[in-house]
């Protein structure tokens, strides 16, 4: 399953909302770590059904990216119910993202 991408508009319907855990990924296309670490979210939601793995640019979704206090990226952010219940910060290695994200 491909990372999708979610706005302001759609971030209450698509994450807030979801039924199953949702993975953010505060990104920016200007940063470095945010391209290396996109490949490894890739593959990850590709192995999992259980969780939705999804994309939001800060630099064009300025409203989320304030409400959650996103002051470094990329950070990764577990939602579920809702709320967030884990994060990762900085472009880490797969197993240290998985173990900080609870996959």
């Amino acid at each position: 399953m491909a990372v999708g991408e979610v706005t302001d508009a759609t971030f209450e319907s698509d994450v807030i909302k979801s039924e199953k855990p949702v993975i953010v990924d505060f990104w920016a296309p200007w940063c470095a770590p945010c391209r290396r670490i996109s490949p490894i979210l890739e593959e990850m939601s590709d192995s999992r059904e259980d969780v939705r793995f999804v994309k939001l640019n800060v630099d064009d979704n300025p409203s989320t990216t304030m409400n959650y206090s996103i002051a470094s990226i990329p950070t990764i952010a577990r939602f579920e119910g809702g709320q967030v219940t884990q994060q990762a910060v900085g472009a880490l290695p797969k197993n240290q993202l998985s173990a900080q994200l609870g996959l």
